[in-house]
């Protein structure tokens, strides 16, 4: 029984010890792409039938889930920008993307926050660069705008696809 507890503690220790790793990473990542960020605050969204429907329609890729993390980002009582929190099945394993917004819908960033598939798959920091401030009626469509990385298309897909999944959950249920 002690065993169990322990081990029940000790879970519990570690989780909390990585929920706050992860969160250091998205302050540094948001203020390094936007200026005077004063509070980042954690929001949950849970998707209605409907929502996930919309969000799927407008951004032409298969939405797997209804539940995300996403952030507010704020300069005292103005909101400054959001990020929406992805994480997508690449081959076998997740990756979860942070992609920021500007109040108007404009891409800031997108950063690969976990990434499960071996190293190789990684797409480097110069393809991730496409994705820096594009416009809300930027495609993001692999082929059109943002081009395939050679050894890598699965990757390059599935953070295509997060980014307008991200945009459509920012639009439709986010920014309301």
């Amino acid at each position: 029984m002690k065993k169990i507890v322990a081990t029940l503690l000790l879970g519990i220790f570690l989780s909390q010890t990585v929920y706050a790793k992860t969160n250091v990473k998205v302050e540094k990542v948001v203020k390094t792409s936007f200026d005077a960020v004063s509070d980042i605050e954690t929001k949950r969204l849970i998707l209605t039938k409907e929502q996930h429907r919309k969000v799927q329609a407008r951004a032409r890729a298969k939405v797997d889930t209804k539940v995300y993390r996403y952030y507010v980002f704020k300069s005292g009582s103005k909101t400054v920008g959001y990020g929406v929190l992805i994480s997508r099945k690449v081959r076998t394993k997740m990756a979860t993307v942070l992609y920021g917004f500007t109040p108007a819908g404009t891409l800031k960033f997108s950063e690969i926050m976990a990434f499960g598939e071996p190293p190789e798959y990684i797409p480097n920091e110069i393809w991730m660069g496409q994705f820096k401030d594009k416009g809300r009626n930027t495609p993001l469509k692999m082929g059109k705008d943002i081009p395939t990385i050679s050894g890598a298309t699965l990757s390059a897909r599935n953070i295509s696809d997060g980014a307008r999944i991200a945009r459509a959950l920012l639009e439709i249920a986010i920014r309301k």
